[in-house]
């Protein structure tokens, strides 16, 4: 992999070469550094704009780290990082439980001052920024003005990853049905997928709700994860014995609808994403074997989380106690989520 270099003065330097301080100096900014480089591809470049730091000044603090404890974090070729050390890789794991439990230490205290601002990160994907987060969000800035929210959508596959990365509060991300990994995983609400065609379409004059083989007859537009063998549309598919004929796949669902009124082909989509403006659309309810989906929030474990997080997730699931969403997250209960509501009971509640 190639790396940016250090700025490090001596990239070859040996063990032997250090000296051992005679008082610690070890920071949280240190080991948030090195955590930061780690988690960036060993790219020092990106770990300092991630971390909002320079280049030089990060550089300048994985040495200092590195002489104080006494051995390389990373091995080197020429003036770039080439990999983790064994030992390294050791301090990584104790690092990241460091920063975690300062950071819980840090919201503890919020909370506790009733300190109503901060800064709000959530990992979703487009339909669920787009669709399911504003009305909710809209109440979330009514109540804490202070509160900075940043969304980061992206398709399913790194909603996840960036969770695991520590670069989010929690993540919001759709299944058919299977439980998320990565956390503590909450069910918000089930919803549907809709078939989406114009008005002029032979399946919207056709007087019935379409069925699997009527859609494997037609061009697909759909989400980017519909591509995947093990995805649950490709499934229904496949267990009625059809194939279906993805023309297109895209992550945001405007694009979805855009390329539908384009004549790419039909539609397959959230229904949350059919909205009252689409009036030169006709949605139909998508066949019973494809299967329903559930929008889930998942958290960090052993994370303590700010008051207006969990109220974020109130404002989305009502049916949701803050309460036992703090026990379930200090490891003082187990998990027993009430039965999630379907969307279309849930946005008259959460809607603005």
């Amino acid at each position: 992999m190639a790396n940016a270099e250090t700025d490090l003065d001596d990239p070859a330097r040996t063990p032997p070469a250090f000296a051992a301080p005679d008082t610690a100096s070890m920071t949280l900014t240190q080991l948030r550094y090195f955590v930061a480089i780690a988690d960036s591809g060993l790219n020092i470049t990106l770990a300092a704009e991630r971390v909002h730091a320079t280049q030089p000044g990060l550089s300048k603090q994985l040495k200092q780290l590195e002489d104080e404890l006494g051995f390389l974090l990373f091995a080197r070729k020429g003036r770039s990082l080439e990999s983790i050390t064994p030992s390294g890789a050791q301090v990584l794991v104790h690092a990241r439980r460091l920063l975690a439990e300062a950071a819980n230490i840090r919201s503890y205290a919020a909370n506790q001052r009733r300190d109503n601002q901060g800064r709000l990160v959530l990992a979703t994907t487009h339909t669920q920024a787009r669709f399911v987060l504003p009305p909710a969000i809209s109440r979330l800035k009514q109540a804490y003005p202070q509160v900075s929210v940043h969304l980061q959508p992206t398709g399913d596959e790194q909603v996840l990853a960036t969770l695991a990365r520590g670069e989010a509060d929690f993540a919001l991300i759709s299944t058919a049905g299977d439980t998320p990994g990565g956390g503590i995983a909450v069910p918000l609400f089930r919803w549907t997928r809709q078939v989406l065609v114009p008005r002029g379409h032979p399946l919207a004059k056709a007087g019935s709700l379409p069925t699997l083989e009527q859609l494997a007859a037609y061009p697909l537009v759909s989400y980017e994860s519909s591509i995947r063998p093990d995805s649950s549309l490709r499934r229904a598919f496949a267990a009625a014995g059809f194939e279906p004929q993805l023309a297109m796949t895209a992550r945001d669902a405007d694009l979805i609808k855009t390329y539908v009124r384009a004549g790419l082909g039909v539609g397959l989509l959230a229904e949350m994403a059919v909205q009252h403006e689409d009036t030169d659309l006709m949605a139909l309810r998508a066949p019973e074997s494809i299967p329903s989906c559930i929008a889930w929030a998942v958290l960090p474990r052993e994370r303590v989380l700010r008051d207006y997080a969990l109220d974020l997730l109130h404002a989305i699931a009502p049916q949701l106690d803050r309460q036992d969403l703090r026990r379930v997250l200090a490891g003082n209960l187990e998990a027993d989520w009430p039965k999630p509501p379907a969307w279309n009971e849930l946005s008259q509640t959460i809607t603005v």
